[in-house]
Protein backbone atom coordinates (compact mmCIF):
# COMPACT_ATOMS: atom_id res chain seq x y z
CA UNK A 1 0.00 0.00 0.00
CA UNK A 2 1.21 3.35 -0.92
CA UNK A 3 0.35 5.94 2.08
CA UNK A 4 0.14 9.71 0.74
CA UNK A 5 0.30 11.86 3.89
CA UNK A 6 -2.54 14.43 3.85
CA UNK A 7 -2.90 18.18 5.07
CA UNK A 8 -3.42 19.39 8.38
CA UNK A 9 -3.56 16.88 11.61
CA UNK A 10 -2.71 19.15 13.91
CA UNK A 11 -3.27 16.64 16.28
CA UNK A 12 -3.59 13.22 14.14
CA UNK A 13 -1.40 11.94 11.26
CA UNK A 14 -3.88 11.14 8.63
CA UNK A 15 -2.62 9.57 5.07
CA UNK A 16 -4.32 8.17 2.33
CA UNK A 17 -4.39 4.57 0.79
CA UNK A 18 -6.23 4.72 -2.64
CA UNK A 19 -9.81 5.83 -2.10
CA UNK A 20 -9.89 5.77 1.55
CA UNK A 21 -7.93 7.46 4.71
CA UNK A 22 -6.38 6.02 7.57
CA UNK A 23 -6.18 7.80 10.22
CA UNK A 24 -5.34 6.66 14.49
CA UNK A 25 -8.23 5.00 16.30
CA UNK A 26 -8.72 6.25 19.85
CA UNK A 27 -11.45 5.13 23.07
CA UNK A 28 -14.14 6.93 20.51
CA UNK A 29 -14.14 5.54 17.62
CA UNK A 30 -16.66 2.76 17.63
CA UNK A 31 -19.30 6.09 18.49
CA UNK A 32 -17.99 7.49 15.57
CA UNK A 33 -18.23 4.97 12.82
CA UNK A 34 -22.11 4.07 14.39
CA UNK A 35 -22.63 7.26 14.04
CA UNK A 36 -21.24 7.64 10.31
CA UNK A 37 -23.40 4.39 9.53
CA UNK A 38 -26.34 6.44 10.91
CA UNK A 39 -25.57 9.19 8.54
CA UNK A 40 -25.31 6.79 5.72
CA UNK A 41 -28.68 5.18 6.59
CA UNK A 42 -30.34 8.07 6.87
CA UNK A 43 -29.13 9.11 3.41
CA UNK A 44 -26.94 12.07 4.34
CA UNK A 45 -23.85 12.34 2.43
CA UNK A 46 -22.27 14.94 3.72
CA UNK A 47 -19.61 12.65 5.62
CA UNK A 48 -17.75 9.68 4.76
CA UNK A 49 -18.53 6.01 5.62
CA UNK A 50 -16.41 3.80 7.84
CA UNK A 51 -14.66 0.71 7.16
CA UNK A 52 -13.50 -0.62 10.29
CA UNK A 53 -9.89 -0.74 11.82
CA UNK A 54 -6.77 -1.62 9.07
CA UNK A 55 -3.98 -4.03 10.58
CA UNK A 56 -2.08 -1.41 12.35
CA UNK A 57 -5.21 -0.59 14.37
CA UNK A 58 -6.00 2.60 12.81
CA UNK A 59 -9.74 3.79 11.29
CA UNK A 60 -10.47 3.58 7.26
CA UNK A 61 -12.78 5.92 6.21
CA UNK A 62 -13.59 7.07 2.59
CA UNK A 63 -11.31 9.63 1.09
CA UNK A 64 -14.20 12.64 0.14
CA UNK A 65 -13.07 13.91 -2.87
CA UNK A 66 -12.15 17.55 -3.04
CA UNK A 67 -10.31 20.80 -1.48
CA UNK A 68 -10.00 21.23 2.53
CA UNK A 69 -9.45 24.74 3.25
CA UNK A 70 -6.63 24.83 5.97
CA UNK A 71 -5.42 27.72 7.32
CA UNK A 72 -5.09 30.12 5.54
CA UNK A 73 -8.21 29.75 4.16
CA UNK A 74 -8.45 30.23 0.49
CA UNK A 75 -10.78 33.09 -0.76
CA UNK A 76 -13.25 31.22 -2.03
CA UNK A 77 -14.16 29.79 1.22
CA UNK A 78 -15.28 33.34 2.41
CA UNK A 79 -17.54 33.95 0.02
CA UNK A 80 -21.42 34.63 1.03
CA UNK A 81 -22.62 31.42 -0.92
CA UNK A 82 -20.20 29.45 0.82
CA UNK A 83 -20.90 30.53 4.21
CA UNK A 84 -25.04 29.72 3.58
CA UNK A 85 -23.85 26.72 1.82
CA UNK A 86 -22.10 25.64 5.03
CA UNK A 87 -24.96 26.65 7.01
CA UNK A 88 -27.40 24.38 4.88
CA UNK A 89 -24.81 21.12 5.28
CA UNK A 90 -24.36 21.92 9.34
CA UNK A 91 -28.38 21.64 9.45
CA UNK A 92 -28.94 18.86 7.08
CA UNK A 93 -26.09 16.85 9.41
CA UNK A 94 -27.72 17.50 12.66
CA UNK A 95 -30.82 16.91 11.58
CA UNK A 96 -29.55 13.61 10.25
CA UNK A 97 -28.72 12.87 14.19
CA UNK A 98 -31.99 13.87 15.75
CA UNK A 99 -32.68 9.95 15.91
CA UNK A 100 -29.58 8.91 16.36
CA UNK A 101 -29.31 6.56 20.04
CA UNK A 102 -26.53 5.25 21.39
CA UNK A 103 -26.77 4.74 25.45
CA UNK A 104 -23.76 3.18 25.93
CA UNK A 105 -21.51 5.24 23.85
CA UNK A 106 -18.33 6.62 24.64
CA UNK A 107 -16.96 9.61 22.77
CA UNK A 108 -14.21 11.64 22.78
CA UNK A 109 -15.95 15.03 24.92
CA UNK A 110 -18.78 14.02 27.34
CA UNK A 111 -22.61 14.52 26.13
CA UNK A 112 -23.47 18.34 26.88
CA UNK A 113 -27.21 18.50 27.50
CA UNK A 114 -29.80 19.59 26.08
CA UNK A 115 -28.55 16.52 24.10
CA UNK A 116 -30.42 17.60 20.94
CA UNK A 117 -28.50 15.86 18.15
CA UNK A 118 -24.40 14.71 17.97
CA UNK A 119 -22.29 17.88 17.77
CA UNK A 120 -19.35 17.45 15.52
CA UNK A 121 -17.59 20.00 17.91
CA UNK A 122 -15.03 21.02 15.03
CA UNK A 123 -16.97 22.24 11.88
CA UNK A 124 -14.22 24.57 10.77
CA UNK A 125 -12.99 25.16 7.24
CA UNK A 126 -10.21 22.87 7.54
CA UNK A 127 -12.89 20.21 8.14
CA UNK A 128 -14.82 20.57 5.38
CA UNK A 129 -14.28 19.34 1.97
CA UNK A 130 -15.29 22.10 -0.94
CA UNK A 131 -16.15 21.62 -4.60
CA UNK A 132 -16.24 24.37 -7.23
CA UNK A 133 -16.08 27.28 -4.24
CA UNK A 134 -18.97 25.43 -2.06
CA UNK A 135 -18.52 23.29 1.38
CA UNK A 136 -20.16 19.49 0.37
CA UNK A 137 -18.96 17.13 3.21
CA UNK A 138 -17.69 17.28 7.22
CA UNK A 139 -14.47 15.37 7.85
CA UNK A 140 -12.80 14.16 11.32
CA UNK A 141 -15.52 13.56 13.26
CA UNK A 142 -13.47 12.12 16.60
CA UNK A 143 -14.42 15.14 18.71
CA UNK A 144 -18.63 14.46 18.05
CA UNK A 145 -20.37 13.82 21.43
CA UNK A 146 -24.32 14.38 21.76
CA UNK A 147 -25.14 18.06 22.57
CA UNK A 148 -26.96 21.18 21.64
CA UNK A 149 -27.41 22.21 18.14
CA UNK A 150 -26.06 25.90 18.92
CA UNK A 151 -22.67 23.93 20.56
CA UNK A 152 -22.00 23.38 16.99
CA UNK A 153 -23.50 26.27 15.33
CA UNK A 154 -21.74 28.75 17.51
CA UNK A 155 -18.10 27.16 16.97
CA UNK A 156 -19.11 27.31 12.94
CA UNK A 157 -19.92 30.82 13.36
CA UNK A 158 -17.13 31.80 15.20
CA UNK A 159 -14.80 29.99 12.10
CA UNK A 160 -16.81 30.82 9.07
CA UNK A 161 -17.82 34.64 9.82
CA UNK A 162 -15.21 34.65 11.42
CA UNK A 163 -15.85 36.21 14.89
CA UNK A 164 -12.26 37.26 15.36
CA UNK A 165 -10.31 40.35 16.41
CA UNK A 166 -7.30 38.55 15.20
CA UNK A 167 -7.76 36.09 12.41
CA UNK A 168 -6.01 33.07 11.25
CA UNK A 169 -4.19 34.46 8.66
CA UNK A 170 -6.86 35.96 7.09
CA UNK A 171 -7.93 39.41 7.10
CA UNK A 172 -9.95 41.04 10.00
CA UNK A 173 -13.11 42.30 8.90
CA UNK A 174 -15.36 44.99 10.74
CA UNK A 175 -17.84 44.08 13.54
CA UNK A 176 -20.55 45.70 10.93
CA UNK A 177 -19.33 42.96 8.25
CA UNK A 178 -19.31 40.38 10.78
CA UNK A 179 -22.81 40.74 11.91
CA UNK A 180 -23.87 40.85 8.55
CA UNK A 181 -22.27 37.01 7.72
CA UNK A 182 -23.68 35.88 11.26
CA UNK A 183 -27.20 36.86 10.51
CA UNK A 184 -26.45 34.83 7.02
CA UNK A 185 -25.24 32.05 8.86
CA UNK A 186 -28.33 32.24 11.02
CA UNK A 187 -30.97 32.94 8.81
CA UNK A 188 -29.40 29.68 6.21
CA UNK A 189 -29.54 27.53 9.37
CA UNK A 190 -32.98 28.51 10.52
CA UNK A 191 -31.88 29.17 14.01
CA UNK A 192 -35.11 30.58 16.53
CA UNK A 193 -34.90 33.90 17.80
CA UNK A 194 -34.18 31.98 21.07
CA UNK A 195 -31.14 30.76 19.77
CA UNK A 196 -29.96 33.62 18.27
CA UNK A 197 -30.08 36.03 21.29
CA UNK A 198 -27.86 33.16 22.67
CA UNK A 199 -25.17 32.68 19.81
CA UNK A 200 -22.84 35.43 21.43
CA UNK A 201 -22.38 33.93 24.39
CA UNK A 202 -22.55 29.88 23.21
CA UNK A 203 -19.70 31.59 20.91
CA UNK A 204 -17.70 32.63 24.22
CA UNK A 205 -18.30 29.43 26.19
CA UNK A 206 -17.50 27.39 23.86
CA UNK A 207 -13.51 28.88 23.32
CA UNK A 208 -13.65 28.70 27.04
CA UNK A 209 -14.10 25.09 26.80
CA UNK A 210 -11.55 24.69 24.25
CA UNK A 211 -8.35 26.24 25.57
CA UNK A 212 -9.65 24.38 28.79
CA UNK A 213 -9.33 21.34 26.93
CA UNK A 214 -5.86 22.30 25.61
CA UNK A 215 -4.28 23.48 28.92
CA UNK A 216 -5.72 19.83 29.91
CA UNK A 217 -4.25 17.85 27.33
CA UNK A 218 -0.82 19.80 27.54
CA UNK A 219 -0.81 19.12 31.37
CA UNK A 220 -1.10 15.21 31.23
CA UNK A 221 2.02 15.50 28.94
CA UNK A 222 -0.17 15.37 25.53
CA UNK A 223 2.94 16.88 22.84
CA UNK A 224 0.59 18.27 20.15
CA UNK A 225 -1.86 20.28 22.32
CA UNK A 226 1.72 22.22 24.02
CA UNK A 227 2.83 22.64 21.03
CA UNK A 228 -0.83 24.66 20.04
CA UNK A 229 0.12 26.53 23.61
CA UNK A 230 3.46 27.36 22.64
CA UNK A 231 2.48 28.45 19.35
CA UNK A 232 -0.01 31.22 21.10
CA UNK A 233 -3.52 29.59 20.26
CA UNK A 234 -4.90 29.79 23.56
CA UNK A 235 -3.79 33.47 23.52
CA UNK A 236 -5.47 34.39 20.11
CA UNK A 237 -8.84 32.56 21.44
CA UNK A 238 -9.13 34.20 24.83
CA UNK A 239 -8.52 37.76 22.65
CA UNK A 240 -11.42 36.58 20.82
CA UNK A 241 -13.60 35.68 23.24
CA UNK A 242 -12.68 39.48 24.53
CA UNK A 243 -13.72 40.35 21.38
CA UNK A 244 -17.20 38.53 20.57
CA UNK A 245 -18.22 39.81 24.57
CA UNK A 246 -17.48 42.97 24.05
CA UNK A 247 -19.60 43.04 20.88
CA UNK A 248 -22.09 40.54 22.12
CA UNK A 249 -25.01 42.68 21.52
CA UNK A 250 -24.02 44.32 18.16
CA UNK A 251 -24.16 40.64 17.04
CA UNK A 252 -27.53 39.58 18.72
CA UNK A 253 -29.11 42.49 17.07
CA UNK A 254 -27.71 41.32 13.79
CA UNK A 255 -28.66 37.52 13.92
CA UNK A 256 -32.24 39.09 15.23
CA UNK A 257 -32.41 41.73 12.22
CA UNK A 258 -32.05 44.95 14.12
CA UNK A 259 -29.74 47.12 12.78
Amino acid sequence: MIEEPLAGGGVNEVVRVGNTVRRPAGPWTPAVHRLLDHLAAAGFDGAPRAYGLDEAGREILDFVPGDVAHYPVPAYAWSDAALEALAVLMRAYHDATTDFAAPDAEWYFPAREPAEVVCHSDIAPYNCVYRDGLPVALIDFDTAHPGPRLWDVAYAAYRFVPLSAVGNGEAVTSVTEQARRLRLLADAYGLSGDERTALPEMAAERLRAMVDHMRRQAAAGNEAFAAHLTDGHADLYLTDIEHITRHATEFRNAGRGIT
